[in-house]
């Protein structure tokens, strides 16, 4: 994935050889989604034993999974930093996540189907949380039970 981007230099080694020389530039990789950065990042950091995790860029996304995750006490405290640009986060972590994820594209999940959704992304039906946002804003599976709602899946911990 290289691209020329233009001519550097021209060198002439005899009469009838020219020689280009490029000057190449990488291409940046983009951002596709920060959710699932900031859900990698924290997942590879409770792998590797560390007690506090820096997510960036933040989003209201991020904020609200994070403090579902931070309600059934699977990370601790949140810290947000505002830095004038996209913002960060500071996660202090428990030792209690074993996978988390985001489900890309997110479909959407009626009321009857949060039940099969559960059993086929979840390792148990007592243990492990889906993450779905809808009209009642960003919750677990078993809060939009309780009200009566679906929505779309963001993701999942456990």
């Amino acid at each position: 994935w290289l691209k020329p981007i233009g001519l550097r230099r021209r060198i002439k080694l005899s009469n009838n050889v020219l020689l280009l020389r490029l000057h190449i530039q990488k291409e940046k990789m983009v951002r596709i989604s920060v959710l699932r950065d900031c859900l990698n990042n924290i997942c590879n950091a409770e792998k590797r034993g560390k007690r506090q995790v820096l997510c960036r860029p933040n989003s209201k996304v991020i904020i609200k999974f994070l403090q579902v995750m931070q309600k059934h006490g699977y990370i601790g405290d949140l810290e947000i930093v505002d830095d004038h640009r996209s913002g960060k986060v500071v996660v202090d972590l428990l030792g209690r996540i074993n996978k988390c994820g985001v489900i890309s594209p997110r479909f959407d999940v009626c009321l009857g189907d949060i039940e099969q959704l559960a059993s086929d992304l979840l390792p148990s039906r007592q243990f492990g949380h889906l993450v779905l946002t809808t009209p009642y804003g960003i919750m677990d599976h078993e809060e939009a039970r309780r009200k009566h709602t679906g929505g779309k899946i963001v993701g999942f911990f456990f």
